[in-house]
């Protein structure tokens, strides 16, 4: 692959479009594929924080033993649907013990290599392009309802300061001037700085692939359902529209890798998270930035037009559609946290995060088929974290050096 003339990059996320996009700056014919169009999924729909501070992941010491007293409390932001414990199960058994200590330790080794400069990644990605408008550097504030409920995740913030991401503690006062919109609603907070957020993902993204398609790029609207290989290679994506064939090829399916993957060797588990989000238009207040609620495990981004809550997590596959108390439990926490919000109207969304059992994205070349590769299951963390993906892909289907360990993303690393 050091000299590919055409790459195929299957799914127009933000780890696609990035790949499609840096792919392209290296002088490679791309096209751009997906069954529904950029921005479809997760993309869309998240939280539109540029996290580089998340770098602690959801299993952590003391989950087992929390889980199931969270499955059966409305007022907490972990659901399931119980239909789909059976094939849940496996995926469960692999993904709890990485709870322990030393594994969220290496985890958030890997997390912090992937997401320490994404704003940097992300101003370079967007750079001349419309894209650029919709990203606001800045803060991502923590709010706790006292310094008790901040110690609570003390484990948490100590990770996040031996990683070397900067933070620093405000009481209720400092909080109130920083952002006089927070005034009274958190006894303590936690303000990250150094990293932004994207004021419209979706927007954003579509922007993104609009500059592809202008700059020479090609789009195409198709289900991709594997690969035909000869010689130990591939050589056309197979699609609900024919064959695709190129020199090379990107899987960027988020959560809809899986089928795919397992066909080119990945052993790997993954699974949906399904996250919510509910948007309030036209808000009487603006946020200077995200705010991450604390108790109710949701962020508040402030977004064109209207205020974005997202959040939850909830295990149920694919196909199942959205339920109803993760929208209820969002709204609920929001007028606790905002009591005072009023708005013209509300729209509901749900999505499907790609999480791996532990935690790590799989991005590197297949096993069985080394001109595949691999850039999905990134968790909370795709937009913060998928133009560093699809540069890194970018540069290896290149032939050049990446210059990070990117061993712990290996699709054949033992999990």
């Amino acid at each position: 692959m050091a000299d590919p003339q055409h790459v195929a990059v299957i799914g127009a996320g933000m780890v696609g479009v990035s790949t499609a996009l840096w792919l392209q700056r290296r002088g490679v014919r791309v096209t751009l594929i997906d069954r529904e169009g950029p921005a479809a999924g997760a993309s869309q729909g998240n939280g539109g924080v540029l996290a580089s501070i998340a770098v602690v992941p959801v299993p952590v010491p003391g989950l087992l033993r929390k889980a199931p007293g969270m499955l059966f409390d409305p007022n907490q932001p972990l659901f399931l649907k119980w239909g789909y414990l059976p094939r849940l199960l496996p995926f469960l058994a692999r993904y709890l013990p990485y709870g322990r200590a030393d594994r969220v330790e290496r985890i958030s080794q890997g997390l912090t290599t992937l997401l320490h400069d994404s704003p940097d990644q992300h101003a370079a990605l967007a750079a001349g392009t419309a894209a650029a408008e919709y990203i606001r550097p800045g803060s991502y504030v923590y709010g706790y309802e006292s310094r008790a409920a901040y110690e609570q995740d003390a484990f948490g913030w100590e990770l996040k300061r031996r990683r070397g991401l900067p933070f620093h503690e405000m009481d209720a006062e400092a909080l109130a001037a920083f952002d006089p919109a927070l005034t009274g609603r958190f006894g303590f907070g936690v303000n990250c700085t150094g990293l932004g957020f994207i004021t419209d993902p979706g927007a954003y993204v579509r922007a993104l692939a609009a500059h592809f398609t202008e700059s020479g790029g090609t789009q195409v609207t198709a289900t991709v359902s594997g690969f035909r290989a000869e010689g130990g290679r591939a050589v056309a994506a197979l699609t609900d529209q024919g064959e695709i064939a190129a020199d090379g090829f990107a899987l960027t399916l988020g959560a809809w890798s899986g089928a795919i993957a397992r066909d080119l060797g990945i052993t790997v588990p993954l699974e949906s998270e399904r996250g919510y989000h509910v948007e309030f238009h036209d808000p009487n207040l603006t946020l200077r930035g995200p705010v991450m609620v604390a108790a109710g495990k949701f962020v508040a981004t402030p977004m064109q037009g209207r205020l974005r809550a997202a959040g939850i997590v909830e295990f149920g596959g694919l196909k199942a559609t959205p339920s109803r108390a993760p929208f209820d439990l969002m709204r609920r926490s929001v007028a606790r946290i905002f009591p005072d919000l009023t708005y013209s109207h509300t729209t509901e969304w749900m999505g499907h995060r790609p999480a791996t059992a532990d935690s790590l994205p799989v991005i590197g070349p297949a096993p069985r088929l080394p001109n595949v590769w691999l850039g999905y299951g990134h968790h909370h963390v795709g937009l913060t974290g998928g133009p560093k993906t699809g540069r890194w892909l970018a540069q290896m289907m290149t032939g050049a050096t990446v210059n990070e360990d990117l061993s712990p993303y290996a699709a054949d690393r033992r999990v």
